[in-house]
């Protein structure tokens, strides 16, 4: 899970959640405790915000972001791969792995998984091409699916190699959008995996404007500035972002949006780095580690994954609070000295 939400968040999330239900398949009567298993895999979602698809960093590397007039463009050398970005990652992907194991019960106390969940779909027969209409035959053609793939990969090769463009939020979905399309081999295939995909993430679909309302009346109360501010207060400039990272991770919980977040709160630490001249990346990274450190007890980012591999939240919170307070351990410590 660290790799792949180390590459993607939303990859990981879902990558992982099958991951887990084929080695539950695998060890089936072997005494594999799958609740833990998926926390496990859950538990990798704490490096997201320090990877390639890291929405603070991402953002104030983006032209035209709401800051750039205060700070400009912050290239990702400067933060997911500064030391302040990677070195967690590599601490967390050492040493989590036991932690997790540490916590496996006996195998007379191991719960496995309900058998529902290896229930095999029943593909959809497939239409004779005889039988198509001229759009049917288009969208279930390898031919259009590769056009666009490959005129889309190229522009990204010119966006790299010649333009010498750096990584920003708009060239990262371009390209998995590309690849997606490119992966599925038609544009039917590509649509249906949409679809299905859907069915996964429709708490989120559902539950996301309810945060945003949550967000706005923080951001117009007050208080996401009374709470970053509270912590800026007594910061120093080496300090600054240790804080940063204790309030984004309070943020978070009424504001599980990575992006949302540096929005709220952003501007409030980044005006205290510039008065008492802490670092602005740091602070950055700062926010986004926070963000992806309290995902452990905040569920909303558990949904997608849940539903792939069928549990509750309750099933795996207990393995997420010991994960949320190690990798609060190694953060902070490493905000702090790095």
């Amino acid at each position: 899970m660290i790799v792949t939400s180390y590459l993607n968040w939303g990859f990981g999330l879902i990558f992982t959640s099958l991951l887990a239900i084929e080695i539950a398949k695998n060890m089936k009567g072997k005494g594999l405790h799958y609740p833990l298993l998926v926390a496990s895999a859950y538990s990798g979602f704490l490096v997201w915000h320090a990877g390639l698809s890291a929405s603070a960093p991402l953002l104030v590397n983006t032209k035209g972001h709401f800051m750039e007039s205060k700070i400009g463009l912050i290239p990702v050398s400067q933060t997911i791969f500064s030391p302040v970005g990677y070195v967690p990652v590599l601490v967390l992907l050492v040493t989590l792995p036991f932690i997790m194991a540490g916590m496996h019960p006996k195998k007379e106390q191991a719960i496995e998984v309900d058998p529902s969940v290896f229930a095999e779909k029943k593909e959809k027969p497939k239409k004779d091409p005889s039988q198509m209409t001229p759009a049917e035959r288009m969208e279930n053609s390898m031919v259009l699916s590769l056009i666009i793939g490959f005129i889309g990969l190229i522009y990204v090769f010119y966006y790299f190699l010649v333009k010498k463009g750096s990584l920003d939020l708009n060239i990262l979905n371009f390209t998995f959008l590309m690849l997606g399309i490119l992966l599925h081999g038609t544009p039917r295939n590509f649509i249906d995996a949409a679809i299905e995909a859907g069915k996964t993430v429709w708490g989120i679909v559902v539950q996301f404007p309810f945060y945003a309302g949550i967000m706005g009346m923080m951001t117009k109360s007050g208080l996401a500035a009374t709470i970053a501010n509270w912590f800026a207060s007594f910061s120093t400039a080496k300090t600054l972002p240790l804080y940063t990272y204790f309030s984004a991770g309070l943020i978070n919980l009424f504001v599980p949006s990575g992006g949302g977040q540096w929005s709220v709160q952003g501007p409030i630490m980044v005006d205290a780095a510039m008065k008492i001249g802490a670092s602005i990346p740091k602070v950055v990274m700062g926010v986004a580690w926070g963000d992806a450190w309290t995902n452990m007890i905040q569920p909303f980012w558990a949904l997608p994954l849940l539903s792939v591999a069928k549990l509750e939240i309750r099933d795996i919170m207990g393995y997420c609070v010991m994960a949320l307070i190690w990798s609060g351990i190694v953060t902070s410590v490493l905000l702090l000295i790095l």
